[in-house]
C-alpha cells in the first residue's frame, strides 16, 4: 500500500504556543528589570555612625544615673519616716513624763491639804463641849474607867447605823468591818444587838424591831452577813436614827447607837437635829433616852476640795448629835 504523506501546515498549534512563551518571558524581564533600585542603609563608612553610638551609650549612662539616683531618694523617705515616727514615740514620753510630774505634785498638794483638814478635825474631835463636860461630871455616869476613846460603855443594848451607799461599800467597808468588832470587844457582854442601815433597813428582817441575843456566835454571824450587805442608802442617818429610838427605848434599857458613815446628802442639819431631838427627847433627869455616838470615815477627803462638801456634813451634822444626844463623834484618820 502506498503511503501518502502530507505537507505540514504552516502555522500549527506548537508554533504559537512558543510564541507566546516568548512574549511573557520578555514581559517578565521587563517587569523585573523596572522596579525601584533598593536603598542601602548607612555604611560603616557613615560619618554619622560615631556619633550615633556616642549617643546611645550616652542615653544608657543616664538611665542607669536614674535608676541609681531613684533609689537614693526612696532610702531617704524611708529613712526621713523612721524618723518622724521616733520623734513622734520621742514626743509621747516626754509628754508622759510631765504628765506624771504634775499629777505627782497635785497628789503631794491634796496630801497637805487633806492632812490640814484632818488635823482640825481631830482637834474638834477631842475638845469636849460644856455640855458634854456637865454630863460626863454627873454621878451616875460613867467613869473615867468606862470610857474607851471618849465613848461611855455602860449601855446594855448596842445598835449599829451604817452608811451603806457606794462610796462606804466600795472604799471603806474592810475597815468598817474592823470598827465594829473593835466596838463589839469593848463591850463583852451586852443584852441584844442590832444592826440596820441609815434608811432603817434591817441586816435581818426575823429581828425587825427586837435584839439578836448576844453570844459569840451571834457575834460572828453579825459579821459574816455584814461583810456582804449592800442595800440602798441616801446616806441621811435620821430615818434609821428615829426608827431605832421609837422601836427600841424602854425605860428600863440602857441604849447606844453607833452610827457610821462617810456623808450627809439631806437637805439640812436643823432638819435631822430637831428631828432626833422629837423622838429622843430628855427625860427627867435632863439625859437623852438613848445616847447617840458617830464615827466618821473620811472617804470624801480623798476627793478634790469641791468635792468633800458631804463629807464635811457629816462631820457637823455628827458632832451636833452626839453633842445633843449625849455621844461622842470619832473622825477617823483613814478609811483603809
Amino acid at each position: 500500500m502506498k503511503l501518502v504523506r502530507r505537507e505540514p501546515p504552516e502555522i500549527g498549534i506548537s508554533f504559537l504556543d512558543t510564541i507566546t512563551c516568548g512574549v511573557g518571558a520578555i514581559i517578565l524581564l521587563m517587569t523585573v528589570t523596572t522596579t525601584r533600585p533598593h536603598e542601602q542603609g548607612p555604611s560603616d563608612s557613615d560619618p554619622r555612625a560615631v556619633a550615633i553610638s556616642q549617643l546611645q551609650r550616652e542615653l544608657f549612662s543616664a538611665q542607669a544615673e536614674l535608676g541609681k539616683a531613684t533609689a537614693e531618694a526612696a532610702q531617704k523617705a524611708d529613712a526621713a519616716k523612721l524618723s518622724a515616727a521616733e520623734l513622734a514615740k520621742i514626743k509621747a514620753q516626754i509628754a508622759a513624763i510631765l504628765a506624771a510630774r504634775e499629777k505627782a505634785a497635785k497628789a503631794d498638794q491634796q496630801a497637805a491639804q487633806n492632812a490640814e483638814i484632818f488635823g482640825k478635825l481631830k482637834t474638834a474631835q477631842q475638845q469636849l463641849s460644856e455640855e458634854m463636860e456637865r454630863l460626863y461630871a454627873q454621878k451616875n455616869r460613867a467613869k473615867p474607867k468606862d470610857l474607851i476613846g471618849g465613848i461611855p460603855i455602860d449601855s446594855e443594848y448596842v445598835c449599829f447605823i451604817i452608811d451603806t451607799s457606794g462610796s462606804m461599800f466600795n472604799y471603806a467597808w474592810p475597815r468598817l468591818l474592823n470598827q465594829i468588832m473593835e466596838t463589839l470587844s469593848v463591850y463583852p457582854r451586852v443584852k441584844g444587838i442590832q444592826v440596820m442601815n441609815d434608811q432603817g433597813t434591817y441586816m435581818f428582817p426575823e429581828y425587825a424591831g427586837d435584839w439578836i441575843p448576844d453570844s459569840p456566835e451571834r457575834r460572828r454571824m453579825v459579821i459574816d452577813k455584814l461583810s456582804t450587805w449592800n442595800v440602798f442608802s441616801k446616806s441621811s442617818p435620821g430615818e434609821g436614827i428615829e426608827a431605832a429610838v421609837t422601836q427600841f427605848y424602854r425605860p428600863d434599857r440602857k441604849i447606844s447607837l453607833f452610827v457610821l458613815g462617810d456623808e450627809f446628802t439631806g437637805p439640812s442639819i436643823k432638819t435631822i437635829a430637831d428631828a432626833v431631838r422629837r423622838v429622843n427627847r430628855p427625860n427627867q433627869s435632863g439625859e437623852p433616852l438613848v445616847r447617840i455616838h458617830a464615827i466618821g470615815f473620811p472617804t470624801q477627803f480623798a476627793n478634790p476640795p469641791s468635792m468633800q462638801a458631804t463629807g464635811i456634813r457629816f462631820a457637823a451634822l455628827m458632832r451636833e448629835l452626839t453633842r445633843q444626844n449625849g455621844g461622842s463623834f470619832v473622825g477617823l484618820n483613814s478609811f483603809r
